[in-house]
């Protein structure tokens, strides 16, 4: 069954602009489903999972694209990073745009490719699991700011119940759309495939064990600050290591790293990030929990909502093209804010609670971006409110289900 999804305006769009478009993203996402139902039979599709055509395409990059000749959608690009070169001589030669659709589940080797050879010639989007607007099929979503929301309606507002039970699910689609597959198999298998498939590539894991422990580790701290120290003391590791192997997370979409709001780009730079596991069925599996309920009342609870809001808006940017100006705030004092979203100069603050009844207390501390001297936008406190309501003239409750 296949499911609309929010980017594929945007691609057709970027595909009357540039000669190559890549797809980037986690593993089972459906990058592949969606750019083969886009192409509908009009373009040659090519697997580099296949090894005998994989081996063509390194050995005899020239003739492979004679063979499979654009308009083509090639998948896993990254075992064949050969094939570059002759795509960059054959969009110089041709000067056509959208003759080349491209996926990748390993930016670390993609992106070197692509940096020496392909500037200025490619666009790269990311796709990620299907978000919640994509599973109850509303696709012209924009880029997620509170003030777009003020005149939605709820068609029926999610039950903390199924709410949590979406959360311990995942985003996946194999997983998301078909309640009865097995999720623990699942993610089990994932993991499996993970450790095998992109790691080795990635980077020499000696011991599959450490990395695994080491992945559990990041999945008990999504939602908070990341501290590198007790991370690798925790997984029984280098600090060194865990560094190398959170950039592995990152780049093969497992994680996301929120960068902390400063003025001062280089103070922003030395900062600690916030750690979100990408999706929420596969952190909830790795912290073992069992099943929704016990997620629901057990001491993640609060973290692993934030985690699943912080998701969703990403989405809502990277599904629509768009790179997400995502930061949260914290400072000297301590005083914290979850969520800023920077849209020119504006600043809009957002909290994240897992409360039904949100009052003033929960947005205290969005009077300290006064001293930044910026222009502050309407704020919102996501959270389980069933409607969306007003706490003060510049801040609203906004029920998760808006997302």
């Amino acid at each position: 069954m296949y499911i609309k999804r929010t980017l594929e305006q945007f691609i057709h769009k970027a595909t009357k602009q540039f000669p190559v478009l890549l797809i980037t993203g986690p593993r089972q996402v459906g990058k592949t489903t969606f750019l083969r139902h886009l192409s509908k039979k009009e373009r040659t599709y090519v697997t580099l999972d296949d090894p005998v055509v994989a081996t063509l395409a390194k050995k005899e990059p020239k003739l492979f694209l004679e063979r499979f000749a654009p308009p083509i959608l090639i998948d896993e690009i990254q075992y064949a990073p050969e094939l570059f070169p002759y795509i960059k001589m054959y969009v110089d030669k041709t000067k056509r745009n959208g003759d080349f659709w491209l996926t990748g589940s390993q930016q670390f080797q993609l992106m070197k490719g692509v940096s020496e050879t392909l500037a200025g010639r490619i666009g790269i989007i990311n796709l990620l699991g299907l978000s919640q607007n994509e599973i109850n099929k509303k696709l012209n979503v924009k880029p997620f700011l509170p003030t777009n929301l003020q005149t939605k309606t709820l068609t029926k507002p999610l039950s903390l119940k199924k709410l949590f039970f979406n959360i311990w699910r995942g985003s996946y689609p194999a997983i998301a759309l078909h309640k009865n597959i097995d999720r623990d198999l699942f993610y089990s298998s994932y993991i499996k495939t993970y450790l095998q498939r992109d790691v080795r590539d990635l980077t020499k894991v000696g011991d599959e064990t450490t990395f695994f422990r080491f992945l559990k580790a990041c999945a008990a701290r999504t939602g908070q600050l990341l501290n590198l120290a007790d991370l690798a003391r925790d997984a029984d590791i280098s600090p060194n290591t865990a560094k190398n192997w959170l950039s592995i997370l990152q780049a093969s979409g497992i994680i996301y790293q929120l960068e902390p709001y400063h003025t001062n780009i280089t103070k922003r730079l030395v900062k600690a990030q916030k750690l979100y596991f990408i999706d929420t069925g596969l952190c909830a599996y790795l912290a073992e929990w069992s099943d929704s309920k016990t997620l629901e009342t057990g001491a993640m609870s609060g973290a692993i909502l934030e985690t699943f809001v912080v998701t969703e808006i990403l989405k809502s940017y990277w599904h629509n093209g768009k790179s997400a100006p995502l930061y949260y705030y914290r400072d000297k004092d301590t005083k914290e804010i979850d969520l800023l979203i920077v849209s020119g100069q504006t600043i809009y603050p957002i909290e994240i609670k897992k409360t039904s009844s949100p009052n003033t207390d929960h947005i205290k501390n969005f009077y300290t971006l006064k001293k930044l001297n910026k222009k502050i936008g309407h704020g919102a406190v996501i959270c389980l409110t069933d409607t969306f309501m007003p706490i003060s003239k510049t801040v609203s409750a906004i029920p998760v289900s808006f997302l």
